[in-house]
C-alpha cells in the first residue's frame, strides 16, 4: 500500500483529465468530456490548467479578470439577472432552493413563504411580493442547488466536475446595493466567484483554520475569525462583470455590493479530502478481531494509567492492519461516498421511451454525458457487473465488449455492437441500457 506525501498537492493530472480519456480496460471512472471540460475551467481562471493546479489549488486565492477569460460577454449566458426574477416568480420555488440574508443574519422561511395557492397544497413556496419586500430593505437572495434546477447551470456544474473529478454545486447570490448578506466567514469546501452583473468589493483573509472539513464550520471559530478580519486582507478587490476569483476552502472572505445590485455565482467544489480515507479505513477496520475485541472487564475509562495500556496494544493492532488495508476495498468505499455526489447529464424520460419502443438494430445511441462507470468480472459466474453512480446492473459476461464499445462511445450503431452473435441480443442489451439510463437516443 502506497503512503503518500501529506504535502503532494502538485500533481494536474488530478485535476483535468487527459485529452484521450477514456475508462481503463479494468472498469471504468470518469466521463470521457474533456473538451468540454477544459472549456468550463478556462470559463473561471486565466492561467493555465497545470499551473492553477500547482500554485492554487488549495493553497491561494486567485484573481481572474474578464478581460483575461475567454468570454467577452461574461457569465450572463449561465444566469442573467432576467433569469433570476423568472426563476423567483414563475418557477414556483422552494425552501431549500431560496435563502434570505440581511445583516448577517439568516431570515427565517416562514418570511418570504407561504401557500401555494389552489391545487398547490403546499405551505413553503416562494411567495414573490414577500421577497420583493425584504430585498428592498436590503436582504441578501441566495438562490441554492441550481445545478440542479436551471440548464446552464446544470452543464457547467457538470463540465467543470469533470475537470477537477469532484462534486461541484452551484448557487446565486443576488445582493441590493450598498449591502452586505454576510458577516466574514470561511467556507468548507473550494469556491469559484464569477460575478455576472453589477460591483461587488471583496476582501480576503488567511485562513484560521487551513484546510477545514465539512464538520469544522467557521461559526466554532468566531472570535478568531472576527480578530483576524480586522487585519490587512490578503486581497482587496472590486469584482466587475466578467471577472472571477478562485478560493480555496477556510481563507475567510467577506463581499459588499455597490453603488448598484450584485449577482454573481458562487460555484463550491466538495472535494474529497485525505480524511475521507480516514474513515473509510477506519470503517473497514472492523473487519480485524483485535480491533473488534472488548476492553477488559472493569477497566477504569477515565482512568489514564488505566487506558494506557489498551491504546498501545489498540494503535499497534490499528498500524498492523492498516498496513495491510487493501486499496481496492478502500476505493471502493470512495467510489460509494463520491460518485451518487456528481449526477450525471439529466435525461429526458419521455423521450428515453419513445427511443426504447422504436428501437431498431440502426437506431444510434451514445453514453450519457457526465456518466460514470466501472465494469468488472462478478466472480467465477462468467458475469460482469456494470457499476453506475446509483446501482450496480449484472450482465453476461458476453456482453462486455459490447457494454464497453457502447458507454465509451466507439459504437453508436446498435447492429454494430461487437461480441454478441445476432441483432436480437444486441437490441435486449441496448433496450436494458437505455432503461438504465446508462444511455441516451443519439
Amino acid at each position: 500500500m502506497r503512503h503518500p506525501d501529506p504535502s503532494d498537492r502538485s500533481s494536474s493530472a488530478r485535476l483535468v483529465p487527459r485529452q484521450d480519456l477514456a475508462p481503463s480496460p479494468g472498469g471504468g471512472g470518469r466521463p470521457a468530456v474533456p473538451s468540454a471540460a477544459t472549456a468550463a475551467l478556462a470559463r473561471c481562471v486565466a492561467v493555465d490548467p497545470a499551473k492553477f493546479a500547482a500554485d492554487h489549488w488549495g493553497r491561494s486565492p486567485l484573481l481572474s479578470r474578464a478581460a483575461e477569460l475567454p468570454n467577452p460577454d461574461g457569465f450572463t449566458d449561465l444566469l442573467s439577472p432576467a433569469d433570476a426574477d423568472e426563476l423567483l416568480s414563475r418557477r414556483g420555488l422552494r425552501t431549500p432552493f431560496l435563502r434570505l440574508a440581511k445583516d448577517g443574519e439568516l431570515v427565517p422561511a416562514a418570511h418570504y413563504t407561504g401557500g401555494g395557492g389552489a391545487g398547490a397544497e403546499i405551505g413553503d413556496q416562494v411567495l414573490d411580493e414577500k421577497v420583493l419586500q425584504l430585498y428592498a430593505d436590503g436582504a441578501t437572495l441566495v438562490l441554492q442547488g441550481l445545478h440542479r434546477t436551471w440548464p446552464a447551470l446544470i452543464d457547467l456544474a457538470r463540465d467543470l466536475g469533470t475537470a477537477l473529478a469532484q462534486p461541484v454545486q452551484v448557487n446565486a447570490y443576488l445582493t441590493p446595493a450598498g449591502s452586505q448578506g454576510f458577516a466574514t466567514h470561511y467556507d468548507t469546501h473550494d469556491v469559484f466567484v464569477l460575478q455576472v452583473d453589477g460591483r461587488k468589493h471583496w476582501r480576503i483573509h488567511p485562513p484560521v483554520l487551513p484546510d477545514p472539513l465539512e464538520r469544522q464550520p467557521w461559526g466554532g471559530r468566531a472570535d478568531e475569525v472576527a480578530a483576524t478580519a480586522e487585519g490587512r486582507p490578503t486581497l482587496d478587490v472590486v469584482l466587475t462583470p466578467g471577472d472571477a476569483l478562485y478560493l480555496p476552502r477556510g481563507w475567510l472572505h467577506s463581499a459588499q455590493a455597490q453603488e448598484a445590485s450584485s449577482l454573481h455565482l458562487t460555484v463550491g467544489v466538495r472535494a474529497l479530502t485525505r480524511y475521507a480515507l480516514v474513515e473509510e479505513l477506519l470503517a473497514l477496520a472492523a473487519e480485524d478481531p483485535r480491533l473488534r475485541s472488548g476492553l477488559p472487564l472493569g477497566v477504569d475509562v477515565a482512568d489514564p494509567d488505566a487506558i494506557e495500556p489498551e491504546l498501545t496494544e489498540t494503535v499497534e493492532a490499528l498500524r498492523d492492519w492498516l498496513l495491510r488495508a487493501d486499496p481496492a476495498a478502500v476505493a471502493a468505499r470512495l467510489r460509494d461516498r463520491a460518485w451518487p455526489a456528481a449526477r450525471p447529464a439529466p435525461i429526458r424520460p419521455l423521450a428515453q421511451a419513445a427511443a426504447l419502443a422504436a428501437l431498431t438494430a440502426d437506431s444510434r445511441v451514445a453514453p450519457r454525458e457526465g456518466l460514470r462507470w466501472q465494469l468488472t468480472p462478478t466472480g467465477d459466474d462468467g458475469r460482469v457487473a456494470l457499476r453506475l453512480f446509483d446501482r450496480t446492473i449484472t450482465l453476461p459476461g458476453t456482453c462486455e465488449p459490447a457494454v464497453r464499445a457502447l458507454l465509451t462511445g466507439e459504437v453508436t450503431r446498435v447492429g454494430d455492437l461487437p461480441g454478441l452473435d445476432d441483432d436480437a441480443d444486441r437490441l435486449v442489451l441496448t433496450r436494458r441500457l437505455l432503461k438504465e439510463a446508462a444511455l441516451t437516443p443519439a
